[in-house]
């Protein structure tokens, strides 16, 4: 789309909708956004007009400086040399110094001297020192380590800027993966209207393999879709009426007829992104050590340099070495990589994380994760399916699919959640489900029709107690004491089977429980069903310890408890009647949220319904605390290495570090900090 049709695309928009407080605020959110990114661009940019401009007219100060041609060994002479290198550096300085200049000043307003307090006074002090050579005091001038230190520092600025807009970017290109237009159905024929003019209630084609436009639920059609993008889910989700869908995820192969319930700044997508971005900006513990850090460095550059500066005069009474090591002292104790240690960590991570479907909306609480010693997970939905499914079949007579199949086509017709577990049962099994006459409901008790000329009855152990037949009730008493729920197959009033149901446990959570109990975290679990289904789902995943029978208000009780054993805990839930127990957690942790970005009361929320990915949420936690430490120790130890050289500790044996070698070392650790930062990727 061209600017200029973009923007009267943008005037009719506004035209059609001015008039509507809600889009009004959602398009104001949408351009308070958009000018944040546009401040961040502008920045990058100035950064690098800067830094071109200073490394330019570096070029002509390297070649008149006297000691660079000595190092080189030739020879250039021009007439009012040092006039002339004045002048080209007091451009660089003023130009290319300008924004540690004023940061210098910002900084000392606020009373929180940092970075920009240290470079500024580190090429001030440069400046004016070779400004005085030039006009008649001995020593000799600065310029070129002046130059070349503010080309470092307008680099290292310059590509930091860069890294961290790069990772904001990438959430932000998830919004650019929305389409433009969407096909809307209106009076039965198809018009593309702009997406921004749905409402919710409207009806959009998708067609195959397009993006869909909008949040909404499927009206008509079939197909699979691929939610990647959006869960890290790389298997296409199939999809039929009464399932939802979400703005960005890619269509497959057949057309679908989406009615929209989201729209603009309500989507999922615009949600996760804000989520992001707070999460970006909300100060980590982390943060707050670093800044620590850079006040102190600020302090011993300072004292540092005074200190050189007094120690030389003294010792040698040469007022300009004595100036030149009390400046490169200076240049060096500023340590960009500190400033960049944490935040760029931070940027990857929540961004890495919303890409897998982990949202982190409090990044202190994702913080604490990496100290978690006790995971509570509630059980059902979250370890199991929440759906009944057959666990066992045991035959009497004749072989488990004759069982399973007799039950399944008599109960093929009922809506009750242990029917329907029968029947998707015989259906894994492929089996082809039999004709039934004369079907009627025994009430309380089960059904019972006929199959093949012989009365089928489907039953619960109360109608066979009635009926004299409690021997095979002990048939099954192991099944039963369990927790299960089991139900009797008869033919012609004789029990041929017994099939065994439960809460299905989720293949996943075996996996689940063995990763988290390899990181050395217990595995416990909350539920309200009885103890013996607890014990059994206990037993099956191998947890640690388990609470049965706990009614919603009393799970936060029971975090409670575990806390006071000196645990560091979190909650695993689906966010509904958990949500006092997710508050109470150290790290309150909402499963299955899908798009449901609204949990107010969870600390992190997992898109997927997998118990896996709260291994994967701690790993990433500890991870991301190890990158940021490694960023700090490196940037720190940077320091205290090189701070010796320059105030010349050395110097008897010939060791000496210039500004210029100061900068670029310290540059070089800068880009060891962002690559670093990076490799939280892998």
């Amino acid at each position: 789309m061209s600017h200029k049709h973009e923007e009267n695309h943008i005037h009719e928009h506004h035209e059609h909708h001015d008039h509507h407080p809600l889009r009004r605020e959602e398009e104001h959110a949408k351009s308070h956004h958009v000018h944040e990114h546009h401040d961040h661009q502008a920045m990058v940019e100035e950064y690098k007009r800067r830094f071109i401009f200073s490394a330019i007219l570096t070029i002509p100060i390297l070649l008149l400086s006297p000691s660079i041609q000595e190092f080189l060994n030739f020879k250039l002479v021009v007439p009012g040399q040092l006039y002339l290198l004045f002048i080209l550096s007091s451009a660089v300085y003023l130009y290319g110094g300008w924004p540690f200049l004023t940061g210098l000043i910002d900084e000392i307003r606020k009373k929180m001297p940092g970075m920009r307090v240290l470079i500024g006074v580190a090429i001030s002090t440069a400046y004016l020192y070779s400004g005085l050579i030039v006009f008649g005091f001995p020593g000799k001038p600065f310029f070129w380590e002046l130059a070349t230190l503010i080309d470092i520092m307008l680099l290292g600025h310059w590509i930091e800027m860069k890294s961290v807009l790069g990772a904001s970017r990438a959430l932000e290109e998830m919004v650019k993966l929305l389409p433009s237009t969407a096909h809307l159905i209106k009076n039965n024929s198809i018009i593309d209207v702009p997406v921004e003019e749905l409402k919710p209630g409207d009806r959009v084609l998708v067609k195959p393999g397009e993006k869909i436009p909008v949040d909404g639920i499927v009206i008509d059609g079939h197909s699979s879709v691929n939610e990647a993008m959006l869960t890290g889910e790389s298997k296409p989700v199939e999809k039929s009426p009464g399932d939802t869908v979400i703005a960005g995820s890619i269509n497959g192969e057949g057309s679908l007829v989406v009615e929209v319930t989201k729209t603009g700044a309500d989507t999922y997508l615009s949600q996760v992104i804000e989520l992001v971005k707070k999460a970006q900006e909300t100060r980590s513990k982390t943060q707050d050590l670093a800044n620590k850090a850079a006040f102190l460095l600020t302090i011993i550059a300072l004292s540092g340099g005074a200190i050189t500066f007094t120690a030389w005069l003294f010792f040698r009474a040469d007022i300009a070495f004595a100036l030149e090591r009390a400046v490169t002292v200076m240049v060096i104790a500023c340590p960009h990589a500190l400033g960049l240690a944490v935040p760029l960590v931070v940027a990857v991570s929540t961004s890495l994380a919303a890409r897998n479907g982990f949202l982190i909306r409090q990044r202190d609480a994702f913080e604490r994760a990496r100290e978690l010693q006790a995971v509570i997970f509630d059980k059902t939905g979250t370890l199991t399916k929440g759906e009944f499914g057959v666990t066992d079949i045991v035959t009497f007579s004749g072989n488990s699919n004759d069982v399973l199949k007799l039950a399944a086509s008599l109960e093929a017709k009922s809506e009750h959640p242990i029917a329907q577990g029968i029947v998707r049962a015989a259906e894994k099994q492929s089996l082809v489900l039999e004709e039934v006459e004369e079907f009627r409901a025994l009430p309380g008790r089960g059904v019972e029709g006929k199959i093949n000329g012989k009365i089928i009855r489907v039953v619960s152990p109360g109608y066979l107690e009635e009926n004299g037949l409690k021997d095979y009730i002990e048939k099954v008493r192991e099944l039963l004491d369990q927790g299960k729920t089991v139900v009797f197959v008869l033919e012609d009033n004789t029990p041929i089977g017994a099939i065994a149901l439960a809460d299905m446990i989720r293949e996943e959570s075996r996996e689940a429980i063995n990763m988290l109990k390899k990181m050395g975290i217990r595995c416990i679990m909350l539920t309200g069903d009885n103890k013996s289904v607890a014990k059994w789902v206990s037993d099956e995943l191998g947890l640690d310890e388990y609470y049965a029978e706990v009614l919603p208000h009393e799970k936060a009780e029971v975090v409670k408890k575990l806390q006071s054993r000196g645990l560091r805990v979190a909650m695993v839930g689906d966010g509904i009647n958990d949500a006092p127990a997710l508050v109470q957690a150290d790290v309150g942790i909402a499963i299955g949220a899908g798009t449901d970005v609204a949990i107010e009361s969870a600390d992190i929320i997992l898109v997927r319904n997998d118990p896996r990915d709260v291994a994967t949420i701690i790993r990433l936690a500890r991870k991301t605390y190890r990158k940021m430490m490694e960023n700090l120790l490196w940037a720190t130890g940077y320091n205290a290495l090189a701070l010796p050289l320059a105030a010349g500790i050395l110097y008897s044996i010939g060791i000496l570090l210039t500004p210029a070698m100061g900068a670029a070392l310290m540059s070089l650790s800068t880009v060891i900090v962002a690559i670093n930062a990076r490799l939280l990727k892998l």
